[in-house]
């Protein structure tokens, strides 16, 4: 195995542009149809080699009181080691700027460039279907995270279409209202039926709503104040939900636009949180930098 050394990974925020719920499977699990990109919001992961036996976790930013202790770093290293003995014990810190529980996948991604390095030093591609099996049991949201590029993700999340190589970048204005909205309870309050036997055909629309709007905002009102506000914004293309909650966005066509809204946002609600930037598509070389 390839000598460590001290890393500095990146995991950026996905979005869900649209997300069609097709039904409810026998097992629980909700099967869906999701339109997926990814900002230029990330968390900023350091890893090198521990000098004990055991991993040590560290984590630092403003939304570490969000966290509980169950953290899917560390899960995601012991899965790894799982289907790659002989991973040395490592140490990690994590700065977290990507909101909790905010249907931005933040512990998602950190799950994710935590596979995708331990994969590089392995000699694996992240994306090789082992490993994308372990991410699927960390989470719905980590196998699309492994390869932050635009593409269309099914099933339960596992199944994945081609990236969308030629994803223009767009000006975005993510905005959270300081509600943690938990994913299982959304789920829990969609009152969907089985899935259909053609699951094809229930596919066929367009990927231009969010179908756990509704029920997020029944569990968290805020979010109805976000979405009128953004909607009600010049120049703005689109506003959703993006995943289950509590964070919206909108898109717009130029920077200037963005920049306004923002400026707009930010005077009238203060204690939101903000982060004016651009959906884009990631490159490998730009998430595994070094110290």
């Amino acid at each position: 195995m390839a000598d460590i050394g001290t890393r500095v990974l990146l995991a950026p925020a996905k979005i869900n542009l649209g997300l069609r719920i097709l039904g409810r499977r026998p097992d629980g699990y909700h099967e869906l149809v999701s339109l997926v990109a990814f900002a230029d919001l990330h968390d900023r992961i350091t890893v090198s080699a521990a000098t004990g036996e055991e991993d040590g976790l560290t984590v630092a930013g403003t939304f570490v009181r969000a966290l509980d202790s169950d953290n899917l770093i560390l899960r995601a290293i012991s899965g790894f080691r799982g289907i790659e003995p002989g991973l040395p014990a490592l140490r990690i810190h994590l700065e977290k700027s990507i909101p909790v529980a905010a249907g931005l996948g933040g512990g998602s991604a950190d799950a994710a460039a935590m596979l995708r390095f331990l994969a590089g030093l392995s000699g694996r591609d992240p994306m090789e279907n082992d490993i994308r099996r372990l991410a699927a049991s960390l989470g719905a949201d980590v196998p699309v995270c492994l390869d932050p590029r635009s593409r269309i993700m099914r099933g339960t999340g596992i199944d994945l279409d081609a990236p969308a190589d030629d994803f223009a970048p767009q000006p975005v204005l993510l905005v959270n209202p300081g509600v943690p909205v938990p994913t299982g309870a959304v789920f829990g309050a969609l009152d969907a039926g089985p899935v259909p036997a053609d699951t094809a055909k229930a596919e066929t629309g367009p990927l231009d709503r969010n179908d756990l709007e509704a029920p997020a905002c029944r569990i968290a009102p805020e979010i109805t104040d976000v979405l009128t506000f953004l909607r009600e914004l010049p120049g703005v293309a689109a506003a959703r939900l993006s995943g289950s909650g509590a964070t919206c966005f909108a898109l717009f066509e130029t920077e200037a636009g963005r920049d306004q809204a923002t400026r707009r946002a930010e005077a009238a609600h203060p204690d939101w949180w903000l982060h004016a930037g651009m959906l884009r598509n990631w490159a490998a070389d730009e998430l595994d930098l070094p110290a």
